[in-house]
């Protein structure tokens, strides 16, 4: 219960920091968005870069170490498998990337400004999944352990980086022709997922754990 409360905290900081980015649509004349666009991005490339090194594959490797196993082994192998998740869902899930024509995934009668959303959201649902995770583990180690302070800073890390990204969203969205609120509106909303799949990656983990213990008994 203790893991869903701090992983409902943190994913909704994530999504919090999202709305605050998505909010700068606000500020910014109709023509004048596209020309921060790619320093957001790039801002957010770079701090989520460091969060999935820092607090996740480094952590990944040093608790397979610790259980006495090959360190990089699991933690490559996850990372592989979550490459196929994500691209899993680039086929899948109709969207469309600020600055293309190009729609991808499934054919879909969406609107441009939906598959604009849809993009930005797709990705959102694995930071929430780290995020979750993060807790989840934390958790297994007990209250005291150094995992919940590693925890909130992944947490903090995509945050940091979920800011402009809010923006990136928001501001092309406008440049499209949408209006300032509904702007903001569909900029928010495409953090929506990580609070949603980061509580319940913690309930799915959870079960897995219990099992797995009881399993032992």
């Amino acid at each position: 219960m203790e893991a869903l409360w701090w992983a409902a905290v943190g994913t909704g900081f994530t999504f919090l920091m999202t709305t605050i980015g998505a909010a700068l649509v606000f500020f910014f004349r109709k023509s004048s968005g596209g020309k921060f666009q790619k320093v957001f991005l790039g801002f957010a490339a770079g701090v989520m870069i460091a969060a999935s090194v820092w607090s996740l594959l480094i952590p990944a490797i040093a608790e397979a170490e610790a259980k006495g196993e090959i360190g990089w082994i699991p933690a490559a192998g996850g990372f592989v498998l979550g490459l196929a998740f994500l691209f899993v869902l680039d086929v899948l899930i109709p969207h469309l990337h600020p600055g293309t024509n190009a729609t991808e995934g499934l054919t879909s009668s969406m609107k441009r400004t939906s598959l604009l959303v849809m993009a930005v959201t797709l990705h959102n649902i694995p930071e929430g999944m780290a995020v979750g995770l993060s807790f989840a583990l934390a958790a297994q180690h007990g209250s005291g352990s150094s995992a919940y302070a590693a925890a909130l800073a992944l947490a903090l890390g995509i945050g940091i980086q979920n800011l402009p990204e809010g923006a990136a969203i928001s501001l092309p969205l406008r440049q499209e022709g949408l209006g300032v609120g509904k702007s903001f509106l569909y900029g928010s909303l495409s953090g929506l997922v990580e609070p949603l799949f980061g509580i319940l990656t913690v309930l799915m983990a959870g079960s897995l754990w219990g099992g797995a213990s009881r399993s032992k008994l």
